[in-house]
């Protein structure tokens, strides 16, 4: 991350060995982190943790992250891919 940047950064670990993705600071973001997971680019997430650097903190979203999945594929309304079954516990509405 480039020195003096005060920005929120999503880093999603995925269950295909000890190692992170690499990707660009601009593409770290929510919204773009929650369109690559809808959008396959993972193929087992298992945690999603925000942090940034210049405030000195760091969070594990991956349950709220995950009901904001869901939530999304019921407003879409669609399924929740497979993909992201194991992290999106699937739940009956009603």
């Amino acid at each position: 991350m480039p020195s003096g940047t005060d920005q929120e950064v999503y880093r999603v670990i995925d269950d295909f060995g000890p190692a992170w993705r690499e990707t660009d600071v601009g593409e770290t973001g929510l919204e773009t982190v929650l369109m690559e997971l809808l959008e396959g680019q993972f193929a087992s997430p298992v945690r999603i943790v925000v942090f940034n650097v210049a405030e000195g903190w760091c969070r594990d979203l991956s349950e709220d992250l995950s009901r904001e999945l869901q939530k999304r594929c019921a407003d879409q309304n669609r399924d929740i891919p497979l993909f992201l079954q194991d992290f999106v516990p699937f739940r009956h509405s009603g």
